[in-house]
């Protein structure tokens, strides 16, 4: 099945997620049944309200390029959310400044006079811009102070970029199989087995790499959404049989930069619904 779409694999052009019935859409088909289960519990509606207000058409911009680190984002989506972690855990909340942007009525100046690419994420530092969501991952841990997102042990540092890699091909299986038709568990399988064989390998702790790092991060968003959608549009459990990945998911949630960052599922369905002329 030939696949397009406005979405890069490391950033969002529209508030297009994943492909579902020959279109792409932000976190569609989810049922009330599924908004507080476990271990991917949503975040309290009052999270969103907590945050800065997405920007519009109608917004006038920030004081471009006046030396104020600015960190562009859109909060249904799962690439802008990858940086938007890595800001938090490292504790730049004051020195990155977070600016959300509406994907569905964006303002003409977020492409005519800062990033011409028109995606999210982007990074303004140093009067540059600087977009895709692992670079600004890597970019952020090495250029910011905090906690350090990328290990000092060469071997977890192969290991990490090995599964940076993969994880576009992890996301594009997710895709495919989300809009496919009939049974794809055997494709699904291969892909959370891999994940599952993954945090296997190290013993000093439930990440990727033992301890939390880039990895996690590049992961998280994917997997928080896949792990609804497919139970819901496929029937498909992730942690069936995968102990490992259960308990990366129950430590996940306990990373409060992660958590900060979860948008309700409420919201998602919201913005699917506009997206597709539903509301």
């Amino acid at each position: 099945m030939a696949v397009t779409c406005s979405v890069s694999f490391r950033q969002c052009r529209g508030a297009t997620i994943y492909y579902v019935q020959g279109r792409w859409g932000a976190q569609a088909s989810l049922t009330s049944k599924y908004l507080g289960d476990p271990p991917m519990a949503a975040v309290a509606p009052s999270k969103l309200a907590s945050l800065p207000p997405s920007l519009t058409a109608a917004s006038e911009p920030p004081a471009l390029f006046d030396g104020t680190t600015r960190l562009y984002v859109a909060y249904v989506c799962p690439f802008a959310q990858r940086p938007w972690i890595a800001r938090n855990y490292k504790g730049l909340q004051e020195k990155i400044e977070l600016v959300p942007v509406d994907l569905l009525n964006r303002p003409a100046w977020y492409k005519d006079k800062l990033y011409s690419a028109n995606k999210v994420p982007s990074l303004e530092h140093n009067n540059e811009v600087r977009g895709e969501s692992l670079d600004l991952i890597k970019y952020i841990d090495a250029h910011f102070e905090g906690p350090a997102l990328k290990p000092d042990d060469p071997a977890k540092q192969q290991f990490a970029e090995e599964l940076l890699s993969y994880s576009d091909s992890f996301n594009m299986v997710m895709f495919k199989a989300t809009a496919a038709k009939g049974d794809v568990s055997g494709e699904l399988d291969a892909a959370y087995d891999k994940i599952e064989d993954a945090l296997s390998k190290f013993s000093d702790g439930p990440f990727f790499l033992g301890q939390f790092s880039l990895v996690d991060i590049a992961y998280a968003p994917f997997v928080e959404r896949f792990q609804t959608l497919l139970l819901d549009v496929k029937n498909y459990d992730i942690l069936k049989g995968r102990p490992k990945l259960a308990l990366w998911i129950e430590e996940l949630n306990k990373i409060e930069a992660y958590a900060q960052t979860r948008i309700d599922p409420q919201e998602l369905m919201s913005a699917t619904k506009k997206r597709f002329g539903l509301a």
